[in-house]
């Protein structure tokens, strides 16, 4: 019997970005900045316990059994979502402690990465492959 897919459906991923673009979008227009809050607790739940709950329910709406759509690497989004939550973070500590300039650029940064994601790009994924390579070549560089 074959072992099931593993993977996020590429749908999923997608909605999580969408959840952090409209949410720093909210932040900025309305100057209410725990719509953080959403995205950020969201992520620590999927770093902690593997369980992001914009995630689990968009997961009600897949028309399709989910070997059906796309998958997407869980390690990979793991990375990107430790990307996502740090800037999260920082966008919202920096919102509490008055560097609204600070804010501007961690949450400029995340929505970005988010949006691009959600057009093809994924800047998370890079960087997480130029890392790849970097210890891999560093790796066959040392000697044993």
């Amino acid at each position: 019997m074959a072992e099931p897919s593993k993977g996020i459906p590429r749908p999923l991923v997608r909605v999580n970005q969408s959840v952090i673009v409209v949410s720093v979008l909210l932040t900025w227009i309305t100057g209410f900045y725990w719509f953080l809050a959403i995205p950020l607790a969201a992520g620590l739940l999927g770093l902690a316990f593997r369980y992001n709950p914009v995630i689990k329910l968009s997961a009600r709406f897949l028309r399709k059994d989910r070997s059906a759509y796309i998958l997407e690497d869980e390690e990979q989004q793991q990375f990107n979502q430790t990307i996502a939550v740090l800037c999260l973070a920082a966008g919202l500590i920096s919102y509490l402690a008055g560097w609204l300039t600070t804010a501007y650029i961690f949450t400029a940064i995340v929505a970005a990465a988010a949006f691009v994601a959600i057009l093809g790009f994924c800047v998370g994924c890079f960087i997480h492959y130029q890392w790849k390579m970097y210890t891999y070549r560093r790796k066959q560089g040392s000697p044993r």
